[in-house]
């Protein structure tokens, strides 16, 4: 996904990974931007808070009004966390963000 640093917009994805019988939609999911030099996972304070749009939908609103965090110029891995009722914690990267 292309987006210029000025738009504030979600930024959206469909999870498909989901432990058997939980529901996921509880908990928000929780959404972090790493530069894309850093290759490491998220940290604690990296993780911001998304919601869901519907069941399987996570969005997060990204910008400079009103988003939760604006992304400056360049290329951006999004990594998606999610922490339902029970004893997993799911971690994905979800893809690669440009910020133009």
């Amino acid at each position: 996904m292309v987006i210029p640093a000025s738009s504030t917009e979600y930024i959206s994805i469909t999870v498909s990974t989901s432990p058997a019988g939980i529901d996921l939609t509880g908990t928000p999911p929780r959404w972090a931007f790493l530069p894309d030099t850093n290759r490491s996972n998220p940290i604690n304070g990296d993780w911001l808070d998304g919601q869901w749009d519907g069941d399987t939908t996570a969005r997060i609103l990204v910008g400079p009004t009103g988003g939760e965090t604006a992304l400056t110029r360049g290329s951006w891995h999004v990594w998606v966390k999610l922490d339902p009722p029970n004893d997993e914690t799911v971690v994905r990267k979800a893809g690669t963000l440009t910020v133009t």
